[in-house]
């Protein structure tokens, strides 16, 4: 049985994979299914997996909610506080706001909310869309917002054509050296089921949902 995927992008376009922004304006906390939350937003029990991401068309998502039901963690949407329309993410524009983002290395766009029981999670899968060759600048910001001393960091990607290259580097390094960072994935929007599985297995973190 294979994963619902999305249909694949091709030439210049493909490159910037999640462009078009497809997001709520809140950031949240998404349980799985049957649990309870507080008024917080939270679990009541724990769960000390989480899987954050950042997604524009909706492909990053896509994924990473399958991350969740194969791992059984939260999901976390890192949602920018203010939203980007079609001509901010407009990758032929030099003058695009997310052009002049990522020709900025110093850029950190604000998140909406805050993931207030950080230190609930041991494993975090983190996932993100390529954008000119990195990471978009809203997951500098999440990097930078939180303590991930001690933590387990997976991260992937979504991209029509671009692999994960050094943008997992460069996430890694504002992580901090107190992390155990494993080795990033692109992952395709046509990924089955048995290769999502068999990744997440094959991470060796004992972290398959029961």
């Amino acid at each position: 049985m294979s994963v619902p995927a999305s249909s694949q992008e091709t030439g210049k376009a493909a490159q910037q994979t999640d462009l078009l922004q497809n997001d709520s304006e809140n950031a949240s906390v998404t349980k799985k299914a049957g649990e309870e939350t507080d008024d917080t937003g939270t679990e009541e029990a724990g769960s000390d997996i989480l899987v954050a991401y950042f997604s524009a068309t909706g492909t990053t998502r896509t994924l990473a909610g399958y991350i969740s039901e194969v791992t059984g963690g939260d999901l976390y949407e890192i949602v920018p506080e203010i939203p980007y329309s079609s001509e901010d993410l407009n990758y032929s524009d030099n003058n695009s706001r997310s052009t002049r983002e990522q020709n900025d290395e110093s850029v950190r766009p604000v998140i909406s909310g805050s993931l207030e029981n950080m230190d609930q999670y041991d494993t975090i899968f983190l996932g993100y869309p390529i954008w000119w060759g990195e990471a978009p600048r809203i997951i500098d910001t999440f990097m930078e917002a939180y303590d991930f001393s001690g933590k387990t960091i997976v991260p992937f990607c979504t991209s029509g054509g671009s692999g994960i290259g050094s943008s997992a580097r460069n996430l890694h390094n504002l992580a901090g050296s107190d992390v155990i960072w494993l080795d990033g994935k692109r992952l395709s929007s046509d990924i089955s089921h048995g290769e999502m599985v068999s990744w997440i297995d094959g991470l060796s973190l004992n972290v398959m949902a029961q």
